[in-house]
């Protein structure tokens, strides 16, 4: 009786662990569809109503020159407007997931968020700063850009000066900085002019697509797609890595490298994604967890997954923040309202198996 009831709840266990996971062609098949129909129904929400087949025209016009469309109006709205930041929506989020995810995986901590080492927070008051000298957009996603890299830089600085156990050093160190660059922060907030430039500032900390252009853009999605591209390419040694330090590197895999490289990847994707995006929270935290739930934890499928899991996420919310309210939303706060209590589900429902 005693041997039924463990071989049951045995059972139990595994079926919420493998509950949902996909395996073969919906693997992939499942979220390129989603991604592809939101990508097509993003041009048509807003408060300038466009039909899909009209965009599906207006793009086909510009990917094939034969197929003339004239659209007048229509078509700067799809192209000028809307195309730019829906494709930063999610190329941001594709960042974002797959900094999240390599970040748990080089930490072996599902709790491990993309801006451990203190990107955000540097970002942040790079940002805050050029608003508060210049004002200028671009100024502040060069500045948010450069202070990000600076305050990872450090924090990996003091993290190899420290002995002991180099992940712990790092994670402590970069604790350490994003406190530092928080009050810094705090300090061009407090000198700031109430008026014009602390409303601005409290704005892009709370993150919005709305200011995103073409040029700036692509100056971002430069060295984004070099870190995502670095990262797929490398993510089964993720499965070397949680096996251990010990056991990575009897495999004959140089740890010390490889951690560098993950850190530079995931800093740079982070940094390009927050310069042009603001503060973005939950979605490097939330969106592995999902992953890991549908394809379980091999890296080798789950940063891939994660890439596309965040693409549609950060897409899908961009969309909400722009026709929820007659006022656009900030994307930052739709993030934590939906990133939080999914998060606290996940947790509910004892799914432990999936970090």
């Amino acid at each position: 009786m005693i041997d039924a009831e463990k071989h049951k709840m045995n059972n139990k266990k595994f079926t919420l662990r493998r509950f949902g996971k996909l395996n073969g062609v919906s693997t992939w098949t499942i979220p390129v569809v989603l991604l592809v129909v939101l990508f097509i129904f993003s041009f048509v929400m807003g408060r300038y109503p466009i039909s899909p087949l009209n965009v599906v025209k207006i793009l086909g016009s510009h990917i094939l020159p034969v197929f003339h469309f004239n659209s007048g109006i229509l078509d700067t709205i799809v192209m000028q407007i809307r195309l730019p930041r829906i494709l930063a929506a999610m190329i941001v989020g594709a960042s974002l997931a797959l900094s999240g995810v390599s970040f748990q995986g080089l930490f072996r901590n599902p709790l491990v968020s993309p801006d451990i080492l203190g990107v955000s927070s540097g970002a942040g008051f790079g940002a805050a700063l050029a608003i508060l000298l210049s004002g200028n957009q671009l100024a502040i996603q060069v500045s948010a850009f450069c202070f990000a890299l600076l305050a990872v830089g450090i924090s990996y600085s003091i993290g190899k000066m420290v002995k002991g156990n180099p992940t712990l050093s790092l994670i402590l160190a970069g604790m350490a900085i994003a406190s530092l660059f928080g009050a810094l922060l705090s300090l061009v907030k407090y000198v700031a002019d109430p008026v014009n430039q602390l409303p601005a500032i409290t704005y892009w900390l709370m993150g919005s697509l709305a200011s995103v252009g073409q040029k700036g853009l692509l100056y971002a999605a430069v060295p984004m797609l070099i870190g995502i591209t670095v990262l797929i390419l490398i993510r089964w040694r993720f499965n070397v890595l949680a096996m251990g330090e010990e056991e990575a590197k009897a495999l004959g895999v140089d740890t010390g490298r490889l951690r560098i490289i993950i850190v530079v990847c995931c800093t740079m994707i982070t940094a390009s994604a927050v310069c042009i995006s603001g503060t973005i929270g939950w979605v490097g935290l939330v969106i592995p967890h999902i992953g890991r739930a549908l394809v379980g934890p091999d890296h080798k499928k789950l940063l891939p997954v994660c890439l596309l899991i965040g693409a549609i996420f950060l897409l899908l919310i961009d969309d909400i923040a722009r026709v929820v309210a007659s006022v656009e939303i900030p994307i930052g706060i739709l993030t934590a309202i939906v990133g939080i209590p999914f998060f606290i589900l996940l947790l509910r429902k004892g799914q432990r198996g999936w970090a």
